[in-house]
């Protein structure tokens, strides 16, 4: 399977936008920021460039990046245009742990934000619940894992809204503003295990990118062809739940950005998964990461939630597709 011959150049691009928007999206925000003050690292300036800005414009496009692998990933296993990581219930399931946290009161758990592991425990139980539901005598079907999953995610969606109406006027007020889905600022404790969890996964990803082609076309075609396909199908689920639920776990739901930019990156540099992974994952970033840089300015002092801004970029933009598909 060969890539198109501009498919290299949407690559570079790609990476040029990403470390523009790593060098730029930090200095948009509310008030202007005292550039003489940060060069010379005086107080306040530079601690909100470095403590608030920059960290935040990291998770945006870390996050952006592993949603963004994560729905290219499941399309490709599933051989599903629509499949994301809410398709198959691992999202969901990592809301419903964090709402669960929101409305019990809980702060800390080990050390570590009890919503952030509220989050990833549901999504470990959404996986192990998948996972078990679609394999049967030692092989993972694709047709049980998108069918189990969809019928998880109702299942947790319906749970989600059952806790949000009962919850106190404080838990519910709360509830309602992470599933927004936002990319706030945390501390560089929590973005480098995140930076480096995403970095691993999306080595492991990439290596396999010659499977992903083969998978992308039949089980049978790549299982004919030497692909271990439950191993690999269990791999890829795994994989790409973990960057679904870790990115969940930080910065709330945040839908579409799994669903667009495959597409988006598969009509330019076709579907060879070589250059199609590396794509998405910069796309995805620059696009998350953007559309918080805009939700810090249009209505300063201000700020709406990215969540926001991507829901109102892509329902547009998948009725869009729907129509060009005819």
């Amino acid at each position: 399977m060969s890539a198109p011959p501009h498919s290299h150049a949407w690559l570079v691009g790609s990476a040029v936008a990403f470390a523009a928007g790593a060098l730029f999206f930090p200095l948009a925000g509310p008030a202007p920021l005292d550039y003489g003050a940060v060069l010379a690292r005086r107080e306040p300036e530079w601690s909100i460039l470095l403590q608030l800005r920059v960290s935040r414009t990291l998770l945006g496009l870390f996050a952006g990046g592993a949603l963004a692998l994560a729905g290219s990933l499941f399309q490709a296993m599933l051989r599903e245009a629509l499949a994301t990581p809410y398709t198959l219930g691992v999202s969901t399931g990592a809301s419903l742990g964090a709402v669960i946290v929101i409305a019990v009161g809980g702060h800390t758990f080990l050390g570590v934000p009890a919503i952030w592991a509220g989050a990833l425990a549901g999504a470990a139980a959404v996986l192990f619940l998948v996972v078990g539901s679609a394999a049967r005598h030692g092989r993972m079907s694709a047709f049980g894992l998108l069918l189990t999953g969809i019928a998880t995610n109702s299942v947790c969606s319906a749970a989600i809204l059952l806790i949000h109406g009962f919850a106190g006027m404080a838990q519910s007020f709360s509830i309602a503003r992470w599933l927004l889905g936002s990319v706030d600022a945390i501390g560089y404790g929590a973005l480098v295990p995140f930076g480096v969890l995403v970095a691993l996964i999306t080595a492991w990803v990439l290596r396999q990118a010659r499977h992903w082609n083969l998978l992308a076309v039949g089980e049978d075609w790549a299982a004919a062809r030497g692909a271990r396909v439950s191993r690999l199908m269990l791999g890829g689920y795994v994989a790409g739940s973990m960057l679904a639920a870790s990115t969940v776990a930080l910065t709330g739901p945040i839908g579409f950005v799994g669903l667009i930019v495959p597409h988006l990156a598969r009509s330019h540099v076709g579907a060879d998964h070589r250059v199609l992974i590396p794509c998405s994952f910069l796309m995805g970033g620059v696009l998350l990461a953007g559309c918080d840089a805009l939700g810090r300015c249009i209505l300063a002092p201000a700020e709406v939630p990215a969540g926001a801004i991507m829901a109102l970029v892509g329902g547009p933009y998948l009725v869009w597709l729907v129509r060009q598909r005819g």
